[in-house]
């Protein structure tokens, strides 16, 4: 059965453990030699591009990058025409897309495994890389606190996901009107995730392992910038939030930052920070992910 990665709760917590130890394979078998994968970016990237398509060519594989405007899903042609055409020459199809139903419609149509590189909904393979930083961080997952502060988005449903999966703990603190609804709590308890919500920065973050936030304005939502940088005043990660943290906490942040919004310059690029660790896992995450699904 053709296996897709859409979200982090398509896999199983097994099965997600074969996935971080598939990343860590410095040697990994060439399961693409010969073969393409199909990259569709409707969104812009640097790091998600880099890493999917380094990933592809360290499996022995030749990545093709195409633009929104190349494939046109639902314009030129509709999602379920886009993957049935990509999957005439390619082994995977990984795409970046505004709308999680189109990863959805896709994989309803093909035998080639489709996985998300970020959609409205959910950023999996942002999620398998930030496991791996914390557990380079820290020497394991279980057991472990994570605070999100901020914004909850794509990237903190899949990051809760992750760690429910692997036993794990979330605290999720955000100004009141910017967390999680009751389905994403309801999804997050059957990965095995019951989340703390707190509003106020301080009592999330107190005692955590590590402390994780993204930008308060997410890609698409532009227009609601000004409102949202007067919601979430005080909600900045700095040096005397982290200092709330438990001993040894590390930042993350998947990036792109802004700093002095959602985290302070001494915190992004202070000694606690891992972002670039994090961002270098990308690489690997992508490449354990893509192994994993075209070797089913």
């Amino acid at each position: 059965m053709t296996r897709h990665l859409l979200d982090i709760d398509d896999l199983t917590a097994a099965e997600l453990a074969d996935v971080l130890r598939a990343a860590a394979d410095p040697a990994p078998p060439p399961v693409l030699a010969g073969r393409g994968v199909a990259l569709v970016f409707e969104k812009p990237s640097a790091r998600t591009r880099n890493a999917t398509e380094m990933a592809v060519v360290q499996l022995g594989g030749h990545p093709l990058a195409l633009r929104a405007e190349e494939v046109g899903i639902d314009t030129r042609e509709t999602a379920e025409d886009v993957a049935r055409t990509l999957a005439c020459y390619h082994a995977a199809i990984c795409a970046r897309v505004f709308d999680h139903t189109h990863l959805e419609r896709m994989a309803a149509v093909v035998d080639i495994p489709v996985v998300n590189l970020l959609s409205d909904r959910a950023h999996p393979c942002q999620a398998v890389a930030d496991l791996l930083t914390l557990q380079a961080a820290h020497g394991h997952l279980a057991g472990l606190n994570v605070a999100y502060v901020g914004d909850w988005n794509n990237v903190s449903r899949s990051l809760g996901l992750a760690l429910g999966l692997m036993g794990a703990r979330l605290s999720i603190g955000c100004p009141s009107g910017y967390g999680p609804g009751d389905d994403d709590l309801e999804q997050l308890a059957v990965a095995g995730a019951r989340p703390e919500v707190w509003h106020r920065p301080a009592e999330a973050v107190k005692g955590a392992d590590a402390v994780y936030t993204d930008v308060w304005t997410s890609m698409g939502r532009e227009g609601e910038a000004d409102t949202r940088r007067r919601a979430f005043e005080g909600w900045t990660v700095t040096p005397e939030l982290m200092a709330l943290a438990g001993e040894g906490a590390v930042f993350l942040h998947c990036l792109p930052a802004h700093r002095g919004e959602e985290v302070d310059a001494a915190v992004l690029d202070g000694a606690a920070s891992r972002v670039w660790e994090q961002a270098a896992f990308r690489l690997d995450a992508a490449r354990g992910v893509l192994s994993w699904l075209v070797s089913r």
